[in-house]
């Protein structure tokens, strides 16, 4: 009798064990294909709802829920599948493609409807599939299943120069040659390397705020700022009662805005509406040695020279920067 139990409970282990697994399996499959973790909770009671469901409510349960898992993991719809596939010119520039004096290359599929191209600072809501020149698929929104949404400026050269040549509507195929892309040796782990190929559909621009208005001694410092034995140079705008300054080692809450000398803003946590918090010796001279010279609630201006701020580094503003800063708190 006792081994009849056993035998039962073994066959109910392995049943429930089994169950287990094909659910494992199915949510190991629908993560691997891009599905995003379910947030469906158990549905609501209503007044009309029974306390407890039926064993044939709970297989119904299960089999849509398994229904609902096996659609999320089913492949693009044939003519997403045909987006996927290498181009016949993905090996080089056809010679019907257009060039910029960059190098990039580009050709329309597809007409947009758009009148208005995007700027370097728009937000852009697109999708696409990238290939290197051997035709394989590095990257896609499509096999994803969901576009991608991105401020212009803030992704490879190729991509920046390319979709302000473009409309809503519109797809086009770009040939970004390596330097326009991750480089021929990429730096970034794991990056494609060379020359890239990519096919963009655009499906809408957001237009970014127009930028802070540079102040009108943006170019050079003015005779009365004071210079420190750095050369940075500063200029009291909105004073404040307090008598606590940071130190080098503080963490310091600010509001700013940054703009080369010839008046164009390169950033501004103003204009993201979200102030900045960070250590004060983790950020550049220029603001290390400043920000030391302000106490809480004072707004300051200062010329920082090259050698106090990013110097040539690759992707930074260059020259003597210009930023406002306001001292909200020191943390």
């Amino acid at each position: 009798m006792s081994r009849e139990r056993n035998r039962t409970r073994l066959a109910a282990v392995l049943s429930m064990s089994a169950f287990l697994l094909t659910l494992v399996t199915v949510s190991a499959s629908c993560k691997s294909a891009g599905d995003q973790p379910s947030s469906a909770a158990a549905p609501k009671a209503t007044g009309t709802n029974k306390p407890q469901e039926t064993k044939t409510e709970l297989k119904k349960g299960a089999s849509e829920h398994l229904k609902e898992k096996h659609a999320k993991m089913a492949p693009p719809h044939s003519h997403d599948q045909e987006s996927l596939k290498a181009p016949d010119d993905v090996a080089a520039v056809p010679a019907d493609a257009d060039k910029t004096e960059s190098g990039l290359a580009s050709k329309v599929l597809h007409a947009g409807t758009g009148e208005q191209h995007p700027v370097a600072e728009d937000t852009v809501e697109v999708h696409y599939t990238g290939w290197t020149t051997d035709g394989k698929m590095f990257d896609s929104s499509i096999a994803r299943g969901d576009k991608a949404k991105f401020p212009l400026n803030r992704v490879i050269k190729g991509w920046t120069e390319g979709l302000q040549l473009m409309v809503v509507g519109e797809k086009r195929r770009f040939w970004i040659p390596g330097n326009l892309a991750y480089g021929d040796k990429p730096m970034r782990p794991g990056a494609p390397a060379g020359m890239l190929v990519f096919d963009v559909e655009l499906f809408s621009i957001a237009e970014a705020p127009k930028p802070i208005q540079a102040p009108e001694d943006v170019a050079a410092a003015p005779a009365d700022a004071k210079t420190t034995a750095s050369g940075l140079a500063y200029k009291v705008i909105s004073k404040a009662e307090s008598d606590k300054h940071p130190a080098a080692s503080s963490r310091v809450k600010v509001h700013y805005t940054g703009w080369t000398t010839d008046g164009k803003m390169f950033d501004s946590s103003v204009m993201r509406g979200q102030p900045a918090t960070f250590p004060l010796n983790g950020v550049i001279k220029g603001w290390t040695e400043g920000l030391q010279l302000m106490v809480e609630g004072e707004k300051t201006r200062f010329w920082i020279p090259s050698e106090l701020a990013y110097g040539n580094r690759p992707g930074r503003p260059q020259g003597m920067l210009v930023f406002d800063v306001e001292l909200l708190k020191i943390l």
